[in-house]
């Protein structure tokens, strides 16, 4: 059987974007959907952080996702699994009190995993397991050492994988604990990834400038073959543009195509600007093509040395920024746990916004 593995959708994210419910509409509408459907899959497990927020769930995003996901699901008889994650509970230490179960019940084909639970498809045992919190933590580990399944799915915090793309997770389950397991699927980490038995699925689209160029998507697994295929998603929400005088002029700006930026994040990397009045067209060309958001960064003075890398850290999101001002602190305490509790400590600021 093929199943369709979707990684952490968290609905309402960056305070409830409506350009972000967009972008991730036209991926769960124009890609994820055709795709279920030219393959005959009708089952989904969705591997935590399905809504952002913590501490609630925002009344238009409950609208639109219900719109462009959920109906959307139910109305091409299309099963969902989805495993609690720990931006679903409103108290970290329990599961009890989750925002799936409270706002998604009147959906008869959506089953959420708030305890470990084994499930068969196919003939295949595939066990499931929520987020592990000091609550259910004794009861997942006896879980795990008295299941004989070979498969696996999961919320699991791992030490040593990244969280995004060069941020390492330092804390965490250690590894060995899934060692049983043939195959491990999992969320939480955004960052798609794979190391011996272990796979982070990532997330279906970009959310921060760390995801720039970072793929994104979901994956069909076989559960006879344990084949995992990777469908990417095509569209992006941040984009890099590089201008240069000596490669551009009025009638080439005008002649450019812009329309990919539509109610995009655009970065624009002056390489070189000698012309003033070209470069006001350029600009007017990009913004007529009405981006959701545009920032422009002039310090480069040799393009040649320009990476990908670069870009990034002319825009680095605020837990990235954060970390590169601990690592260069001169200072004897443990480097490593103080950028865990400033993660920690943002995390709760941003879902109390």
């Amino acid at each position: 059987m093929k199943i369709a593995i979707v990684g952490d959708t968290h609905f309402g994210m960056r305070n409830d974007s409506l350009h972000f419910h967009n972008y991730y509409k036209k991926f769960y509408q124009e890609t994820l959907l055709p795709t279920l459907r030219e393959m005959g899959i009708r089952k989904i497990i969705q591997l935590g952080d399905l809504f952002d927020r913590r501490k609630y769930v925002n009344y238009n995003t409950l609208y639109l996702s219900k719109q462009y996901f959920f109906d959307m699901l139910e109305f091409n008889n299309i099963q969902l699994t989805t495993l609690v994650g720990n931006h679903d509970i409103f108290f970290k230490n329990t599961l009890k009190v989750n925002s799936i179960e409270l706002t998604l019940r009147e959906y008869q084909n959506i089953h959420v995993i708030t305890y470990p639970e084994t499930m068969t498809f196919d003939g295949v045992d595939v066990d499931l397991i929520p987020w592990i919190c000091e609550e259910n933590e004794q009861q997942v580990m006896a879980f795990i050492l008295n299941s004989n399944s070979q498969i696996c799915m999961g919320h699991f915090e791992l030490a040593g994988f990244e969280m995004d793309r060069g941020n390492i997770c330092h804390e965490g389950m250690d590894r060995s604990v899934l060692a049983k397991y043939d195959v491990v699927l999992s969320g939480h980490f955004h960052h798609k990834s794979s190391s011996g038995n272990i796979h982070y699925v990532g997330t279906p689209g970009e959310m921060t400038w760390s995801d720039y160029n970072d793929k994104r998507g979901f994956h069909i697994f076989d559960t006879e073959t344990r084949e995992l295929t990777f469908i990417e998603n095509p569209f992006k929400m941040f984009h890099k543009v590089v201008y240069n005088d000596d490669h551009e002029t009025v009638d080439t700006v005008k002649s450019k195509n812009f329309s990919k930026y539509t109610n995009t994040i655009v970065k624009v990397i002056v390489a070189k600007k000698i012309d003033p009045y070209l470069f006001d067209v350029f600009m007017d060309k990009l913004y007529k093509s009405q981006p959701y958001d545009v920032s422009v960064v002039e310090d480069f003075t040799d393009y040649t040395q320009i990476s990908d890398e670069d870009v990034i850290d002319q825009a680095d999101d605020t837990m990235t920024t954060l970390s590169k001002y601990v690592d260069s602190l001169q200072i004897d305490l443990d480097k490593e746990k103080l950028k865990t509790y400033m993660r920690e400590v943002y995390v709760e600021a941003h879902v109390r916004q």
